[in-house]
């Protein structure tokens, strides 16, 4: 026998995909409640062991069984007496919903071991330019307190990481410009003096240090519009009477510093974690070159105890996050 139930979705020829993907979405939530019940039962092929198994009353792991049934449409036991059979449906029913009990059961293990306070995991993302010494550092200095708390670690420029952040894929980012948005919470960090970096064999180079507005006639290569320090280089070169000519666009800090070196223009740029050949890093004087460097993270987001702590080790550092 088969048995009809109004819970299940029914399809015409005016129905559209929402309307599909509605449906199904409610037969999902009648559904997942009743399924590890299903695999209880069919277990021990015996609706009271299973209930004391379960430490659930008979009455109601009988009746999610019939709606079980009734919502899908078919037969999955065959009842005698007391005890109960699977029919072929109910069997080859029984197959998928064990992967995917199986699958929410791993998932649930991930979660909490992600949330572990000892081993947990710890989503950051942090700006190219600190890759190579700043964040290296921040993580061992952390992790001597905390040996076992695992990071997932994101380069990236400054809008990109926002995005992943709201979509939830980041815990915590070290970006700039510190971001003033109303679903995200910014601290400043540290601020990181920038240099213009010109070849070796510029008109400037025997020079330490220089107004930017010296640098007015010269042809710059630049990150991307969409990076922060690409805005910052333009606001200083207005607020210095001018307005840079781009000649090359890239997305590295040190692709640029070859650019210079290449004598293909010059550059405003945060100090290299290591000397660069070919060329000359001139501390400007006026505008004050600098750019913010901050954490951010998504407002009113519960933190995880490993995550909760290294944003309390990164607020910590403010003020010596960057060498002088």
């Amino acid at each position: 026998m088969v048995h009809q139930h109004s819970s299940q979705p029914r399809l015409s020829p005016s129905s559209d995909t929402e309307d599909m993907a509605a449906d199904m979405s409610e037969m999902s939530l009648v559904l997942a409640p009743r399924l590890a019940y299903f695999a209880g039962v069919a277990r021990t092929e015996h609706v009271t062991r299973a209930a004391q198994e379960m430490n659930v009353p008979q009455s109601t792991l009988s009746r999610a069984m019939v709606r079980l049934e009734q919502d899908l449409g078919v037969d999955l036991f065959a009842r005698i007496g007391r005890t109960v059979s699977l029919t072929p449906a109910g069997r080859a029913f029984l197959g998928h919903v064990e992967r995917a009990l199986g699958e929410i059961e791993r998932a649930a293990e991930e979660v909490r071991a992600d949330a572990d306070p000892a081993t947990g995991k710890v989503a950051f993302g942090f700006l190219h330019t600190m890759g190579s010494e700043t964040v290296p550092g921040l993580i061992r200095a952390f992790r001597a307190d905390h040996p076992r708390v695992r990071f997932s670690l994101v380069q990236n420029y400054g809008e990109a990481m926002i995005e992943r952040l709201r979509a939830g894929e980041l815990d915590l980012c070290l970006t700039s410009p510190v971001p003033d948005a109303p679903d995200l919470v910014g601290r400043r960090l540290d601020e990181q003096k920038l240099r213009l970096v010109v070849p070796a064999d510029h008109r400037l180079a025997s020079r330490k240090r220089v107004r930017l507005a010296e640098a007015a006639d010269e042809t710059f290569v630049t990150l991307e519009p969409n990076y922060g320090m690409r805005r910052i280089t333009d606001d200083l070169c207005q607020e210095a009477g001018f307005k840079p000519r781009i000649a090359f666009e890239g997305e590295e800090a040190e692709t640029l510093r070859g650019l210079v070196a290449a004598g293909l223009g010059v550059a405003l740029l945060p100090p290299p974690a290591v000397a660069r050949p070919g060329v000359v890093e001139l501390t400007v004087t006026a505008p004050r070159a600098v750019r913010e460097i901050g954490v951010a993270w998504l407002d009113g987001h519960p933190d995880t105890p490993p995550v909760a702590a290294f944003k309390k080790f990164l607020l910590a550092q403010r003020g010596r996050l960057l060498p002088d």
